[in-house]
């Protein structure tokens, strides 16, 4: 009988290990800048949602926004801060389903990708870019960033069918907070990033913001979004979505660690339909490149583009 007891004491205690395992939660961050940076702003944000939920909350923060995706893919994380270029790829391939979208502190939901030069370049507009082009260090965002690399893709380089690389002297891919630093030291000559960064700096840093130039601005963005795994316990589902949908309501303390973040000011409700746009944007992009394809056979062109066409008849239904 005591052996049973010791047993049933010891089966209950790793019951009660799991059950409280299952209640963790890994939250991933996407690389806009150096992890170190992202941990700065991020890691009070969690200790909140561990106080309000009762859930054990580890961040993650991969060098590349890759490695977010991969880790939702993988089950590694449950919960992930994305833009929304990366949303998508978390949503076809890591099994990823928007529930949240971030609220700027103005009340909008939406920001601007750009181009931005030194204030002593030479270069005042898209068109003096790229005439100038082979004397232009060039840098690029993540191949998973929306503001740092498919918005511009799409309005500067496949509407004028040029290839970037095809353009420039050289093409680097960075985070933002690196082409940001890589501008302002020269390091390139242009370079692609957000409003949201470039606001940062002229809100912490106005002396180094008076030494850029923005050349270019993009159409809105639709402002980020937050996604989970769909397979994600719905007990804890609805423990995050409350507390994401209500953070920063009233709590002035909780208004000053997302305005830390990125002058953010809450959060709305959410789905997967926030990235309809977005994935027009990369299928209009992907039809100027075969368009402009000359050594492509007209068949499988034809073929080519009419699958697209298809794919967006369908997103506008």
């Amino acid at each position: 009988m005591n052996t049973l007891r010791k047993w049933t004491a010891g089966a209950a205690v790793a019951l009660l290990s799991l059950a409280a395992q299952a209640q963790d939660i890994n939250f991933g961050i996407i690389a806009t800048d150096a992890a170190s940076v992202q941990r700065e702003r991020w890691e009070p944000f969690f200790r909140d949602m561990e106080k309000k939920t009762g859930l054990k909350v580890r961040s993650f923060y991969a060098p590349d926004y890759a490695g977010v995706i991969e880790a939702m893919r993988f089950n590694k994380i449950q919960v992930a801060w994305y833009g929304n270029k990366a949303a998508m790829e978390a949503v076809d391939r890591a099994n990823g389903e928007v529930f949240a979208q971030l609220m700027y502190a103005d009340g909008t939901y939406g920001y601007h990708s750009l181009l931005i030069t030194h204030k002593d370049s030479p270069y005042r507009t898209v068109d003096d870019v790229l005439a100038n082009g082979k004397n232009i260090n060039f840098g690029i965002g993540d191949p998973n960033s929306t503001s740092g690399n498919l918005v511009p893709s799409f309005y500067i380089f496949a509407q004028r069918k040029i290839d970037p690389r095809a353009t420039f002297k050289t093409v680097r891919s960075a985070s933002h907070g690196v082409n940001l630093q890589a501008t302002l030291a020269r390091q390139v000559d242009v370079a692609a990033n957000n409003t949201e960064d470039v606001g940062r700096l002229e809100a912490t840093r106005p002396d180094l913001f008076a030494q850029l130039r923005v050349i270019w601005k993009s159409p809105l963005i639709p402002s980020d979004p937050f996604v989970w795994r769909k397979d994600l316990d719905p007990a804890v589902k609805a423990k995050v979505k409350d507390f994401v949908l209500n953070y920063a309501k009233t709590d002035p303390a909780e208004k000053a660690v997302l305005k830390n973040i990125y002058n953010y000011g809450g959060f709305r409700e959410s789905n997967n339909d926030q990235l309809i746009p977005i994935r027009q944007l990369e299928l209009f992009r992907d039809r100027l490149k075969i368009e402009g394809d000359d050594k492509m056979a007209a068949a499988e062109k034809a073929k080519l583009l009419a699958e697209i066409d298809g794919k967006l008849a369908a997103l506008k239904r």
